[in-house]
């Protein structure tokens, strides 16, 4: 009887424990599942926000785009003249014409400095030197080479593509210095700028090493406006899911993006949007799961912006159990250590009387 009366006594204060927890509730109308009022597991929800919440059916577009580490823009170099004197580098294209040149060989068209500084005119004419020269020296340095092969060889020479080219055109990541790297034409800051703005910088940045450049920016990767999907852990520790911004998600979006509610989450989601430091206030948005769910209700299912903070709190019960089973859980080990150890005492002694070997425990 002690022992049932023992157990009894740990039921009801497990119950008082829990009632203690939960505090007096009321069902919820409409069917829906009831909620306890607000105890120390989460804030006190301020009222729905003013119509003016950019929300499902009625968002806004976002400002201007301002770049930041570690986004990752494409630049294109539409215009790229080298200021003279200009001397040849490696992988310039070049544009050679030979008039005079074998009919079955002949010398026109487009041809890359290869690594080394080499021009490669094809058999039988071979390679000449050009890198380091201006295009008047690179043209008289072919034209003395063709001797070998032509007589009075007229050669006419230009520069197609730079190869500075290849260095501006391409993505580029901003680094952590708020820098994009362009080869050798250094490092230029576009942290802070709009498109329109890194642009304009780009271009003055390259005007110290070419005439009236010319580039196209645009983003290839958003990569630092993000918003935050937090995950309450009953306990257990809790989640965090960091998601890029593109404008238009909302927040049946993010939940979608964690593949939905897991089995500590409760339907008490609210949206935590941030303000400047210093104001001393803050926007909570709370959210009605049902309402979006069950009956497509756009009135909570807000528009996200950067630096949101989606909040989903855990369920109470699971929490209360998490926070028990902590509690007990050092008891439990304790006892079943002890029950481990008589257990196996009580086999020994069982052992010796029935082996002959005695019974001295």
């Amino acid at each position: 009887m002690a022992g049932v009366f023992g157990i009894r006594t740990s039921w009801l204060a497990a119950l008082a424990l829990l009632a203690c927890a939960l505090g007096c509730h009321s069902p919820r109308l409409g069917g829906r599942d009831w909620a306890p009022p607000p105890s120390h597991f989460e804030p006190k929800l301020p009222p729905p926000p003013p119509p003016g919440v950019p929300r499902e059916l009625s968002k806004t577009t976002l400002p201007d785009y301002v770049i930041e580490p570690p986004d990752i823009l494409l630049v294109d170099a539409v215009k790229v003249v080298p200021k003279p004197p200009y001397r040849i580098e490696t992988l310039d294209v070049l544009a050679v014409q030979v008039p005079g040149a074998f009919e079955e060989h002949p010398i026109e068209g487009s041809y890359e400095v290869q690594p080394g500084g080499f021009l490669d005119l094809g058999p039988p004419y071979g390679t000449v030197k050009v890198v380091g020269l201006e295009l008047p020296q690179a043209t008289e340095a072919i034209k003395q080479h063709l001797k070998q092969f032509l007589q009075l060889p007229e050669v006419s020479m230009g520069l197609v593509q730079s190869a500075g080219r290849q260095q501006i055109s391409g993505e580029h990541l901003v680094g952590p210095d708020g820098k994009v790297t362009l080869g050798n034409y250094g490092k230029v800051n576009v942290t802070g700028l709009t498109i329109a703005e890194a642009k304009r910088a780009l271009e003055a940045h390259l005007s110290q090493f070419l005439e009236n450049p010319e580039v196209s920016v645009d983003v290839f990767a958003y990569n630092s406006k993000v918003y935050y999907v937090v995950t309450q852990g009953a306990g257990l520790g809790d989640g965090v899911v960091r998601l890029p911004v593109t404008g238009n998600e909302t927040v049946l979006d993010a939940i979608a993006q964690v593949n939905g509610l897991d089995s500590v989450s409760s339907k008490r989601i609210w949206v935590a949007r941030p303000a400047p430091t210093g104001t001393g206030c803050h926007q909570i948005l709370p959210v009605d799961w049902y309402a979006i769910t069950t009956r497509a209700d756009t009135a909570t299912n807000y528009q996200l912006m950067p630096g949101d903070r989606l909040f989903v709190a855990h369920d109470r019960l699971v929490a209360i159990d998490t926070a028990l089973s902590k509690f007990t859980a050092p008891f439990d080990r304790m006892f079943g250590a002890t029950l481990l150890g008589t257990n196996t005492v009580k086999s020994i002694k069982f052992f010796s009387r029935f082996s002959g070997l005695g019974g001295g425990f």
